[in-house]
């Protein structure tokens, strides 16, 4: 089963979740870009969505598909976000960025009241961090930012490259105006950690570590769908 019908199969089985009426969070990338596809077609069969993009590459898709879509100043409050993923690791901690939209992305998430993740199984991680962690970043003192977020990191023993994604001969910029450092750790035991240390740099604007926020993640596989479930605090379920 290629990667593109393992996408379609998380999709699939995330949009049986949607409800009528319901205002969601329409995430980026390629998987869902599928989940958008199969929107398309519901609504165009009578269902009753509204949705928040979290890209003009996700908004430019839902107006050629005919998705009504809002925004957060006028719906601030979601019911659900639907989104990809470029790890998923224990209690569903994410990796996500790899589209260059974990700004907005971790915006549309906290607005909702639920998240869910699709991926493909091999998005499966027992430790986050074989996917360089995204870092958004201001333009503004590039070099100072960087070099703290060095000294952070080694202050957590985490070691590796601090990349500036670019495209072309030029740095890539995110639709909010910004840069990003991928960072290629390897291995993030101590992900809170990670992400309060990464925090307190003035010249970070958001990372790409999504805690607390997937409820449930929905794996596509060669033997079918896996559904996970983020247990509730103090919930031994």
């Amino acid at each position: 089963m290629d990667a593109r019908t393992l996408k379609i199969k998380a999709a699939g089985e995330a949009l049986t979740y949607v409800r009528d009426g319901m205002r969601l969070g329409i995430g980026t990338g390629s998987t869902a870009e599928e989940f958008v596809r199969l929107l398309a077609a519901k609504v165009a069969s009578g269902l009753n969505v509204i949705g928040v993009p979290t890209s003009e590459r996700t908004a430019a898709l839902c107006r050629e598909l005919g998705v009504k879509l809002t925004t957060l100043e006028d719906t601030p409050a979601l019911d659900l976000t639907i989104d990809g993923a470029d790890e998923v690791g224990p209690e569903l901690a994410l990796i996500k960025g790899g589209g260059g939209a974990l700004l907005r992305e971790k915006i549309v998430a906290a607005a909702s009241t639920e998240m869910i993740v699709i991926a493909d199984e091999s998005k499966l991680v027992e430790t986050l961090g074989a996917f360089p962690l995204p870092i958004e970043v201001n333009r503004f003192g590039l070099a100072a930012t960087t070099l703290a977020i060095e000294l952070a990191a080694s202050r957590l023993d985490l070691s590796g490259t601090l990349t500036l994604r670019m495209t072309g001969a030029e740095p890539f910029v995110t639709d909010g105006g910004h840069l990003i450092l991928d960072a290629s750790f390897g291995r993030i035991p101590d992900t809170r950690a990670l992400s309060a240390a990464l925090h307190a740099i003035p010249g970070v604007v958001e990372h790409g570590l999504f805690l607390d926020l997937a409820r449930v993640a929905i794996l596509a596989g060669s033997d079918g769908i896996r559904t996970l479930l983020r247990r509730a605090p103090g919930s031994d379920a």
